[in-house]
């Protein structure tokens, strides 16, 4: 059973860290690219960021740019999300999701397996 479990979000002072893991099981993702999203209340879900699986290729949304860093352990099947400055407008449900392609994608709807998600409150 393919499989991606997220954990490590909580609270959060405003300015603090947090670092998110994913962990994927089930099948081999090295063909595959690994995307951040997240959703706050009464909002649409939103692209943060993206990891190729094998080169570990990057990128990420302006908004979070410079703040948060995606990266892969390959040996431990497992994609991160380090959150670094953190802001109030930074609170949500954060989902990893996998997505059958090397290139980027930015778009939900693009990505075929979806974690449970892990609730991120920063507090100011």
């Amino acid at each position: 059973q393919v499989q991606l479990v997220e954990s490590g979000g909580g609270l959060v002072q405003a300015g603090g860290s947090l670092t998110l893991s994913c962990a994927a099981s089930g099948r081999t993702f090295s063909s595959w690219s690994m995307g951040w999203f997240r959703q706050a209340p009464g909002k649409e879900r939103e692209f943060v960021a993206w990891i190729a699986w094998n080169l570990g290729n990057t990128y990420y949304a302006d908004s979070v740019k410079g703040r948060f860093i995606v990266s892969r352990d390959n040996a431990k099947n497992t994609v991160y999300l380090q959150l670094n400055s953190l802001m109030p407008e930074d609170t949500a449900v954060y989902y990893c999701a996998a997505a059958p392609t090397i290139l980027v994608r930015k778009v939900s709807s693009d990505y075929r397996i979806w974690g449970q998600g892990t609730q991120v409150t920063v507090s100011s």
